[in-house]
């Protein structure tokens, strides 16, 4: 099992009401990307690690290593933005690089941190919901929102051929370590074609037997999915209605400034 899907059915805030988790997470997100105030993004980003870490009970270590991957695509994403080549040097920063510099200006530097601080706080609202919400529920509430029956059943079939997927890859990298197949670099790249290649010959052929086995099981086109209805309690959605207000009045400043 992924380790985001374990840490949803441990948290505490699993049986929350789905639609109003995932009301909450779209209009953060979308006031957190309206924003162009750096306070909007931390409020947002420090609200979703208590709500996450501490209301849902996910170990802060844990929390703290799922930030870190999209942290280093936005790190390297951004210091493009806040580097730059140049025969003239810039107020922030220049190291010389004999004829040229390796400069940036105070503007860029800024831009690029207020860019970096606003999708990392945009990620926890995903992380929210991932870590909060089992994906059933994500698939029950948007079938209510009438989101079309294909792409509910895409997702659910790709999110089920992520595990079948794992499962076989991680049972061929354990016969290949068995074998010696990564003892060395040239080893290591023959092993992973290998992988590769019995990889996708596997997952065809348990596509077609998964496919047989809905169609034992009166598969008309359409996936019934279950999922339990748990009432919003008013408590919480007057709680999430103050904090967007609150956003919300936090963007309006910011455009306003």
């Amino acid at each position: 099992m992924i380790v985001i899907d374990k840490l949803c059915y441990q948290s505490k805030l699993r049986y929350i009401n789905a639609s109003e988790k995932f009301v909450y997470t779209v209009l953060t997100l979308i006031l957190c990307i309206a924003s162009r105030s750096a306070a909007t993004a931390a409020v947002v980003f420090l609200v979703n690690v208590y709500l996450t870490v501490a209301k849902g009970g996910i170990p802060f270590a844990r929390y703290a290593k799922l930030l870190l991957i999209p942290a280093a695509f936005l790190v390297a994403s951004t210091t493009a933005l806040m580097v730059n080549l140049s025969r003239m040097p810039l107020d922030a920063f220049a190291f010389p690089l004999g004829e040229w510099y390796l400069t940036g200006s105070i503007s860029s530097v800024l831009a690029g941190l207020r860019l970096c601080g606003k999708a990392l706080a945009a990620v926890t609202c995903l992380y929210f919901l991932s870590l909060t919400t089992v994906m059933t529920e994500i698939l029950g509430v948007l079938k209510k929102l009438h989101v079309p029956g294909l792409v509910i059943e895409l997702m659910m079939l790709i999110y089920r051929f992520i595990f079948l997927l794992m499962e076989t890859a991680s049972a061929i990298i354990i016969s290949q370590n068995s074998r010696l197949g990564n003892r060395d670099y040239q080893t290591r790249v023959r092993s992973f074609g290998g992988m590769a290649s019995a990889l996708l010959v596997r997952s065809l052929k348990r596509s077609g037997t998964l496919y047989d086995a809905m169609e034992a099981r009166c598969y008309d086109g359409e996936l019934k999915i279950l999922s339990e209805e748990r009432p919003a309690e008013k408590k919480e959605l007057f709680c999430i209605a103050g904090y967007e207000l609150l956003l919300l009045g936090m963007v309006i400043w910011s455009w306003m400034r």
